[in-house]
Order: C-alpha cells, then sequence, then structure tokens
C-alpha cells in the first residue's frame, strides 16, 4: 500500500540558550533558569563584544534578535545577563535529540544542530495520530532532555519547515497544501523560507507584500528581478512546491564536511582564507575525534544566485591535520576562484581510511610532527573546557566575519 507522504521538522526553541539553561540546572538546580529571565548566550559582556547566538523569550521582548551586536542588544535592555557559549555540551545535547527520534523512525536528517526532519510516512501508522504522535515527542524531550521543542507537521520539508516556525514555544503545528492559503499566504514574504532582506526589498518595489502575492505573481516577472534559478525556487516555495526528501545521515567514514552561509558577501581571498581556516578547524577536529584521515578534500563555493563551484586536491599521504587542511584549501581558492561575489564556503574531506593505516611518512619535518601534537592537545583542552577556550589569534579581530571552529548551525537566508 502507497502511504501519503509525512514529514515532522523538529525546531529546538531557543536552542543555544535552552541548552546552557539546562547545562546550568544540572550543575546547580538553585541556579536561575536563564529561559525565565532577559538573557541571551553570545560574546563577553564586559567587552561587549560578539553577537546574540540566542535570546530568551523575556529578551524578545526588549527587541532583541538573534545575530545583532551585543552592544546593540545591552542597549536595548541594559540589565540582560550575556553567557558565553558552551559549544561542546550544546552538541551533546543535539546528539541526544536525535538518539530520542530515532525511537520514531530511521529516516531522520539533521538540518542542524537544532533542527531535524523525520520522514514518518512508513512508522506513523505505529504511533496513531500524527499531532498526537508530535505531542507526545514534544512531552518525551521535555521530560527526558528538559528542553521544550517545536514541531511542524506537513507532506514535504519546506511546508513542515514553515510550519514549526508558527507560534512558538511548546508547539506543535500542521501545514498541509490545503492550508497554505488559510495558514502562509497572509505571512509577510520576508517569513518565507531562504527570502533575505535584499530579495525581499526587490520585491517589495514590484508590490508584492505577502507570502500569496509572490504565489499569484507571474513566474517569469520574478526571475527577471531574482534571476532564473532563485525566481523560479521563491515561486515554488511560495505555492508550498518542495521535492526534495529527508536525507537519511551517511554512513560512517564516508565523509566529514562543514559549510557557512555568510552573512555578506565575499569577495577577497584573505577573508575566504579566514573561513577556510574555521571550517579546517571542525573538519580537522572531527577526523582526530573518530580516528580517521582522509585522502581528498573539496572546497566549494555558492553566490546568491545559487551557481556552484568546486575543486579538490588529492593528498600523497592521508592526513587529519587541521594545518595541512587549512593550507591545500586555500591553495585549491586560488587555483579556481576568480573573486566573484561568495556567499556560502564549504570545506569536505572524502576518501576516509582508518587512522591505523596511514604510511609512515620518513620526511616528515619536526615542525609537523609538533603540530600534529599541538593540534590534539588543543582537542583535548576542548573536549575538556569547551569550544571556545583556546582561539587562534586571528579570530579575536573585531572585523572577523566567523568565530573559529564554524559549528553546523541552520544557514542565514540568503539576500
Amino acid at each position: 500500500m502507497e502511504h501519503k507522504p509525512l514529514i515532522f521538522h523538529i525546531d529546538v526553541n531557543s536552542a543555544f540558550l535552552s541548552w546552557e539553561s539546562v547545562y546550568r540546572l544540572e550543575k546547580n538546580p538553585k541556579e536561575t533558569d536563564l529561559r525565565a529571565i532577559p538573557s541571551a548566550v553570545g560574546g563577553d559582556s564586559k567587552s561587549r563584544h560578539g553577537v546574540v547566538l540566542a535570546k530568551s523569550t523575556p529578551a524578545k521582548k526588549y527587541g532583541i534578535v538573534t545575530g545583532e551586536p551585543l552592544v546593540s542588544a545591552l542597549r536595548k535592555c541594559p540589565e540582560l545577563l550575556v553567557v558565553p557559549s558552551r559549544f561542546d555540551f550544546y552538541q551533546k545535547c543535539s546528539r541526544r535529540l536525535i538518539s530520542l527520534l530515532e525511537s520514531y523512525t530511521p529516516d531522520i536528517e539533521k538540518f542542524s544542530i537544532d533542527e531535524a526532519f523525520l520522514d514518518m510516512t512508513k512508522t506513523i501508522h505505529l504511533f496513531g495520530d500524527p499531532v498526537k504522535t508530535a505531542g507526545q515527542i514534544r512531552e518525551r524531550i521535555k521530560r527526558e532532555l528538559k528542553f521544550t521543542v517545536n514541531i511542524g507537521i506537513s507532506s514535504n520539508k519546506l511546508l513542515a519547515k514553515m510550519a514549526s516556525d508558527f507560534e512558538k514555544p511548546d508547539r506543535t503545528h500542521t501545514l498541509f497544501p490545503e492550508e497554505i492559503r488559510e495558514k502562509m499566504w497572509p505571512l509577510p514574504l520576508r517569513e518565507l523560507f531562504f527570502v533575505g532582506s535584499s530579495a525581499a526589498d526587490k520585491m517589495r518595489r514590484i508590490g508584492l507584500h505577502t507570502i500569496g502575492d509572490v504565489a499569484m505573481c507571474d513566474a517569469e516577472i520574478l526571475k527577471s528581478h531574482l534571476g532564473s534559478k532563485y525566481g523560479t525556487l521563491i515561486h515554488r516555495y511560495a505555492n508550498g512546491i518542495d521535492e526534495e526528501p529527508v536525507k537519511s545521515k551517511e554512513p560512517a567514514n564516508k565523509g566529514y564536511g562543514n559549510s557557512i552561509t555568510l552573512p555578506r558577501d565575499v569577495a577577497d581571498y584573505e577573508t575566504a582564507c579566514q573561513v577556510l581556516l574555521a571550517l579546517s578547524e571542525t573538519v580537522g577536529a572531527r577526523l582526530r575525534e573518530e580516528n580517521v584521515r582522509c585522502n581528498c578534500i573539496c572546497v566549494e563555493l555558492k553566490d546568491w544566485q545559487f551557481s556552484t563551484q568546486s575543486h579538490q586536491f588529492t593528498f600523497d599521504i592521508p592526513t587529519d591535520s587541521t594545518s595541512v587542511l587549512y593550507q591545500n584549501a586555500c591553495q585549491l581558492l586560488k587555483e579556481f576562484w576568480d573573486l566573484t561575489p561568495v556567499r556560502l564556503i564549504g570545506l569536505r574531506a572524502s576518501r576516509i581510511s582508518p587512522d591505523s593505516y596511514e604510511q609512515m611518512n620518513l620526511f616528515e619535518s619536526p615542525r609537523s610532527k609538533k603540530m600534529k601534537d599541538f593540534e590534539k592537545a588543543v582537542d583535548k583542552i576542548r573536549g575538556k573546557y569547551g569550544v571556545d577556550s583556546v582561539k587562534r589569534a586571528s579570530f579575536l579581530k573585531e572585523d572577523a566575519l566567523v568565530d573559529h571552529a564554524v559549528s553546523k548551525k541552520k544557514h542565514l537566508p540568503l539576500s
């Protein structure tokens, strides 16, 4: 029997702040719950450096938004309690969440550290009514993991994600195709997934103000103002059309990668290399953590029109070294990038082999040996005291575009 597609989208409410609250309350049950006061996870409140990574509901009432500079947030709410991030613990919470969700379906796509898609098509008959099942999932997460989530339910990934963004926190919402006209079309067009501020401004200038306006607009008009690929995509999204399947996690040891959608276009080599350094930090650490090495790396670039270009390099000897990954990634970048402004930069390590099978390098210099020992020592320190306990000096600059050790956070909307 063929079943109708049924997709759940799980989105952790104020993830970093919720997880930080869980950590503090586990250490001291008498600690103030950050979720109950104006608070934010971000940089250093004393130096007023950094941005808001997550904020509490009381902080939101002051107009504080994710991504804004701390100095701006503190002007809006001087009593705002700002705490530093504890990314190693957040990763642990994310793994716990996925482990719990695996008891409902094996078809899970981890969309970011705090989001996941569940394809419930083949398993929902085991649990009953979808809305009641989502409620049971939310209650289990609240009871067992001590934080809350929103769950969106629909027949495809786009609509499920849109649904999960409706009223928060700790809610279940549906957005099936027959509900689009009532629930989605009246929303401001900025609420449509993948619509950034720049694209929204262009559409407003031609009289489009809601998602419904975009849906009923001639696709050719959108393509003429936004470009063929992006205009077509946005028109399809506004009409609730998305054929992308839920992609289950890839087999272990197939590849390790990370990418980041940047807050602004990058068109210079130095800045792009700094982003590659942050990506090399996370990819290298993951290789060392799982005791594997890679034989090949690939650098990927994507511009605002979704045009993608990439280049790869094969090593003579497998590596797990951050510095080796970084040096070769920068060399790749220099070989194939013509400085066309890009918005996404990615780094992927593939052709994975176990650490124990690495060939001995008879020509390894004392310096490279020291660098490997140094990287392993940094891994241990970060594992014990948190990912922010050791930073490279280049990421301490006020104008640094990215933080060190880029996390696999949800991508910012393209603008």
